[in-house]
């Protein structure tokens, strides 16, 4: 029997969203009601962020704007606290990618000021969350922080997403399709409604980037590189806002918090390391559980990451050169008590997620009537 006595924060979405190909210029009303005194933070290598303008051209507002650095780590906010005081900050905007806006919020959240939040790519719906991820000075995933509420405004220019890398697309293809796969895991039995309308969701997002990518990327700025946008910032945002922590992250993630010890790693984009720790959790279900739905499911994404370019292996990671002791010591962390990777319904010792990291692209069916052929 559910306890009701209880009540739930439910963080589901920012309280406004703004989107279309110049939507920064028409969010400028909005962005006067909540604050005069904007500290902007940007990453230190954010392209070209001409487009910015138009906040610095309007003489009532008294704009700052300061990069965050080495990392969306406890150091980098420090320093932006100091910054956002002495600017006598009322407001703060982060514009860029998910490590960015990861710090502009969790900032927000400690001086208890509005945010807004601008990314520059799809590579994440961190736009969205009211979640950050910290770091090391180095670059080494430590723990998240759950923050007080979503963005109070989400602007998605489109113009802006348009100007950055291709890759930063496929990447974020790579982490929102992640949503199905892990939701579905963790939350594919439960009776709850909102657990069941956010699976349900992430089945729609997984469907719409199977038959919408190769042409979004084919076609930069098209109605369905539009839509996987949509699906990449918002649609992935909106799974973890009514799913929550429970339905948010299994094993593909907790690979890829893994992997950000590995120093090799770091030059790989936040969701070209869960697109590869799908097939990880994939292989564990086939290898732990004998499920072969599993197995097809495997299949189809390695066919689909082939075609839009997201990595497979780790030698696409670009970790040819890891010894067995590193890849050891990245499973064990992605194995600790409080990972998310025990959301799985068994469990999991870091020897056989190393195992599972060395086989995402084994084909066992062929393998199978290989050796039997071989036999007779």
């Amino acid at each position: 029997m559910t306890n009701n006595s209880t009540a739930i924060s439910l963080l589901v979405a920012p309280a406004r969203v703004l989107r279309g190909k110049s939507a920064l210029t028409d969010a400028i009303e909005h962005i006067l009601r909540l604050g005069q005194r904007p500290l902007i933070v940007v990453g230190e290598h954010s392209q070209d962020l001409s487009q910015l303008q138009v906040l610095f051209d309007r003489p009532e507002l008294t704009v700052e704007r300061v990069r965050y650095t080495p990392d969306c780590c406890e150091s980098s906010l420090d320093r932006l606290i100091e910054s956002a005081s002495e600017h006598h900050a009322d407001l703060i905007i982060g514009v860029g990618g998910g490590k960015c806006l990861d710090t502009a919020k969790l900032l927000a959240h400690r001086c208890q000021l509005p945010v807004v939040t601008i990314p520059t790519s799809g590579a994440t719906c961190a736009a969205w969350t009211a979640l950050s991820n910290i770091y090391s000075e180095s670059g080494a995933f430590l723990y998240d922080v759950s923050l007080a509420k979503c963005p109070d405004l989400l602007i998605l220019d489109y113009g802006m997403v348009a100007t950055a890398s291709q890759r930063t697309l496929v990447a974020g293809i790579g982490d929102a399709i992640a949503k199905w796969y892990e939701a579905s895991v963790s939350s594919g039995h439960s009776s709850q409604t909102l657990l069941i309308a956010a699976v349900q969701q992430a089945r729609v997002l997984r469907d719409i980037l199977f038959q919408k990518s190769a042409s979004a990327i084919a076609n930069p700025g098209s109605e369905d590189w539009q839509e996987v946008v949509d699906a990449t910032v918002l649609l992935a945002g909106v799974i973890g806002g009514l799913g929550g922590a429970q339905c948010r992250t299994v094993a593909a993630h907790a690979v890829h918090n893994g992997l950000t010890h590995l120093p090799g790693s770091h030059h790989a984009l936040h969701g070209e390391k869960v697109a590869y720790g799908i097939l990880v959790q994939l292989r564990l279900q086939e290898m732990l559980q004998g499920d072969r739905l599993a197995a097809t499911a495997r299949q189809q994404l390695v066919d689909f990451y082939s075609t839009i370019g997201l990595p497979k292996t780790l030698e696409d990671l670009g970790l040819s050169e890891i010894t067995i002791s590193q890849l050891h010591h990245a499973a064990t962390l992605a194995c600790k008590p409080d990972s998310d990777l025990h959301r799985l319904p068994f469990n999991v010792v870091p020897e056989q997620l190393v195992a599972a990291m060395l086989s995402t692209t084994i084909i066992e069916v062929e393998n199978r009537f290989v050796s039997t052929a071989t036999s007779l």
